[in-house]
């Protein structure tokens, strides 16, 4: 993903995020890339960019207890 394809997605915070402990994530959906970043820093969080298939990979084997949490 390229720096403008950054700041024009749309980002969700994670379901998953624990407020009060502020392990908060967001997540950003493209149709060629899923991108991770730190809520709390926002903009100038380091994100994280996957292609489609490997986090969506990713999920699955979240969601299938094949990975650990």
């Amino acid at each position: 993903m390229t720096a403008r394809e950054i700041q024009a997605v749309s980002w969700r915070k994670s379901t998953r995020s624990n407020a009060n402990g502020g392990a908060c994530v967001e997540v950003a959906l493209t149709t060629d890339h899923s991108a991770v970043r730190d809520s709390k820093l926002g903009q100038a969080s380091p994100v994280l960019a996957f292609g489609s298939g490997a986090f969506g990979a990713f999920l699955r084997g979240i969601k299938s207890g094949k990975l650990d949490r």
